[in-house]
């Protein structure tokens, strides 16, 4: 057996035709069924039903598909690691982060990264907490940028910094700096379920325990922070912001901004990578990147309140 009957049984399993998946290959598709029967041949076992239509995979084909994977996924860890030894950053780089952190974080320090690695093809998501640990548990991301701790025994957490939260008043409702207890739970508005700032901003408010009724017949779930920013203002209401985003603010904006009273809510922002990470120099130059260009912009905390995202 070889890594290309791999690469055809596995391009089977995906398309479920053996046309589709030889097309997908770039083999004829004589030549992938004879390396794919083969492989069968060898194992003594049958993958694929290929009475069926489209082709079904069998109860120990799906066994050995998912051992092949990991077979892949071994593989490619061996090409990065030979990569490594040698210095060579090239290849593709998958770098996934919470909606919350990436419209403020990713124009600091993205660009002048990816000028330090010009043969790194850098591609970037936005996703939710859950999503990206879901992705870096099956190893098909390469590193999240999150609100920590995760506490993931598969996962290494490495901290870059901790983020003050401000609220913002949009109503001037409430004076400078704000006791958290005396926010009034109706006028606070939130992400949707899923994002991790809105377990923060829900623990840290006690919005659980202080029930109210909200102020308007609608029920608003924002799923970006540009569109909660925008009903917030829309509506004379509050939430709370991680300090990045109000980096930009104008004097009139910033006007509505409320610190609070020590200790002050943060979060503690990071790189989560698999515990089998192997593009080390990578991760290592992405760090320091992203330290470099935010630690002169965030206030010095010294009485700090860590709000956990989960």
């Amino acid at each position: 057996m070889n890594i290309r009957q791999f690469e055809y049984v596995l391009a089977v399993a995906e398309v479920r035709h053996f046309e589709s998946a030889a097309e997908k290959c770039f083999a004829t598709q004589s030549t992938l069924s004879t390396m794919v029967s083969k492989f069968e041949e060898e194992l003594g076992i049958t993958i694929f039903n290929r009475k069926k239509k489209p082709v079904e995979i069998t109860a120990e084909g799906e066994v050995i598909i998912e051992q092949i994977k990991a077979i892949q996924s071994q593989i490619g860890v061996l090409n990065e690691l030979a990569k490594e030894f040698k210095g060579e950053v090239d290849g593709t780089l998958t770098l996934s982060v919470i909606p919350t952190i990436a419209p403020f974080l990713l124009p600091l320090f993205l660009q002048s990264f990816a000028e330090k690695f010009p043969q790194l093809q850098i591609e970037v998501r936005e996703q939710t907490t859950g999503e990206i640990t879901r992705l870096l548990k099956a190893r098909e991301l390469d590193i999240g940028i999150l609100s920590l701790p995760i506490n993931d025994p598969d996962l290494i957490e490495i901290p870059l910094y901790d983020e003050p939260f401000l609220l913002l008043d949009c109503g001037n409702r409430y004076a400078n700096p704000v006791r958290p207890e005396a926010l009034n739970p109706s006028d606070i508005w939130l992400m949707e379920e899923g994002h991790c700032m809105r377990t923060q901003i829900v623990t840290f408010c006690d919005l659980e325990t202080r029930l109210a009724t909200p102020p308007f017949n609608f029920n608003f779930k924002a799923g970006s922070i540009d569109s909660l920013l925008r009903f917030v203002k829309a509506n004379n209401a509050t939430t709370l912001l991680p300090y990045l985003a109000t980096t930009a603010y104008s004097t009139e904006e910033r006007e509505r901004l409320r610190e609070f009273q020590a200790p002050v809510p943060i979060r503690s922002v990071g790189l989560v990578v698999h515990r089998h990470f192997v593009k080390r120099r990578v991760l290592y130059f992405l760090e320091q990147e992203i330290l470099k260009q935010v630690h002169p912009i965030l206030p010095k905390t010294t009485e700090a309140l860590l709000l956990n995202p989960v």
